[in-house]
């Protein structure tokens, strides 16, 4: 609870920090690729999100925390699209709403709503933050046309996801005993977690299975022979093989993949200046794809069953393959794995759909820009792409010891076919033709 509490005063005072200037124009005060980007509310309230799921004990452990972003990112997409009307809704299309009503009012209102419902121990920092960024907006009809909107959204957003199966408790694990499956790994042993999570409704998927990769290489194969002795040899505590950029890299990225890719989605947001609208376009593409990411890479997780590096090294002499040599005291260079099966590796998957989902913003390329750990606080590496970041993120896991190479490239096929599958099918620009006209009047 004193944790919760700590980190309540850090929420506040980030926000107060965040709101330095205020708007003049009470109309659509961020609709310019000019806004001030100190009051862009889509970043604002992804950093919010980001202190609450950081925060021990604040995310249910059964739930995963990319739910809850597509859930505030859909919310203010739909919010402000109502308003903006340049393209097509994600689920929500109201009537009667005026294009002068305030986006940010919406984005904040809408943002607050689900926070507020998916977090409610959090709810008194919340309403303080909704009602301090609201104070930069001035007051009157349009103001509150565009809370009345964000309310409204999210609610209905909020609804369409109650019965989504994300409330069922997993049941039990049972594991395999044949050589291969996944097993329970040193030096912790922790139970397997998000064993029912595939069969959450996914947020622009048909299924959680659409894009299932086929199975992992055999435990003879040469393909299996490769991935096996370079995790062993690179990916161990204390690494003689790895260089120090290697194991430096192997532990940078040892945190929450998604919380560091919206991270940098912030920093492109705020770099290039993008309109209020166009945020929280390509927040909500992002997370959309995040979301579906984990339901999708779950499901294969959990079809496929693949022991852990930790486990196939100490267990090598059981695997029939006369090219990999047993070591009973191996572990990882970070000392835990993830619980969970190995393939496909969650690093690679989502890292693929962010640097896919932000190049479709940003098609050169070629943006610089720093990402600081997660895990390592105050360590910063600095990139030249989107691209750079997404390679290093995937590799990454051989040197911090958790992933076979294989995890990896069949999980950055299957994180860019989620991206390219949410791009083309969501949130799309308007046809020309469709009515775009609207309506001013107050909403009624």
């Amino acid at each position: 609870m004193l944790k919760v509490l700590l980190t309540l005063s850090l929420l506040c005072a980030s926000l107060t920090a965040q709101v330095t200037s205020s708007s003049t124009d009470g109309t659509n005060e961020s609709t310019s690729g000019a806004a001030n980007q100190s009051l862009n509310p889509v970043v604002q309230w992804n950093r919010a999100l980001l202190v609450i799921v950081r925060t021990p004990g604040a995310q249910s452990p059964t739930v995963h925390p990319t739910r809850s972003f597509a859930i505030m990112h859909a919310a203010i997409y739909d919010a402000v699209n109502n308003i903006d009307r340049t393209h097509r809704p994600y689920l929500v299309k109201l009537t009667g709403v005026s294009r002068k009503a305030s986006q940010a009012a919406a984005a904040d209102a809408a943002a607050h709503a689900v926070l507020a419902a998916l977090y409610p121990d959090f709810r008194g920092t919340l309403d303080a933050q909704l009602e301090q960024l609201l104070e930069e907006i001035p007051d009157g009809v349009h103001k509150n046309q565009g809370i009345r909107v964000g309310a409204e959204v999210a609610d209905a957003i909020l609804d369409a996801r109650n019965s989504d199966g994300s409330s069922v408790e997993p049941p039990p694990f049972v594991f395999g005993l044949a050589p291969g499956d996944y097993q329970s790994t040193p030096p912790n042993f922790p139970n397997p977690q998000f064993t029912e999570w595939s069969r959450v409704t996914p947020f622009a998927l048909e299924r959680a299975s659409q894009f299932r990769p086929g199975p992992p290489p055999e435990l003879t194969s040469d393909a299996y022979t490769q991935d096996f002795n370079e995790v062993k040899a690179l990916g161990i505590a204390n690494s003689a093989a790895a260089t120090p950029e290697q194991a430096l890299t192997g532990h940078f990225w040892n945190g929450a993949i998604q919380n560091y890719w919206n991270e940098i989605a912030q920093t492109a947001v705020v770099g290039s200046r993008l309109s209020l609208p166009e945020s929280a376009r390509l927040f909500a593409l992002l997370n959309l794809a995040f979301a579906d990411d984990v339901i999708a890479f779950y499901d294969a997780k959990y079809t496929y069953i693949l022991w852990r590096p930790v486990t196939a090294i100490r267990a090598a002499n059981t695997d029939n393959n006369p090219d990999t040599v047993i070591d009973p005291n191996w572990l990882p260079a970070v000392g835990k794995t993830t619980p969970d099966p190995s393939y496909p590796g969650a690093h690679a998957v989502i890292s693929a759909s962010g640097a896919l989902v932000l190049k479709s913003f940003f098609p050169r390329d070629h943006f610089s820009f720093k990402v600081t750990s997660e895990v390592m606080p105050g360590v910063e590496r600095t990139f030249d792409s989107f691209s750079a970041a997404r390679d290093e993120a995937t590799l990454s896991r051989i040197f911090a010891g958790v992933h076979f190479r294989s995890d990896l490239t069949t999980g950055r096929d299957l994180g860019e076919d989620i991206a390219d599958f949410v791009l083309k099918h969501f949130l799309q620009s308007r046809d020309r033709d469709e009515d775009l006209t609207g309506n001013d009047n107050d909403l009624l």
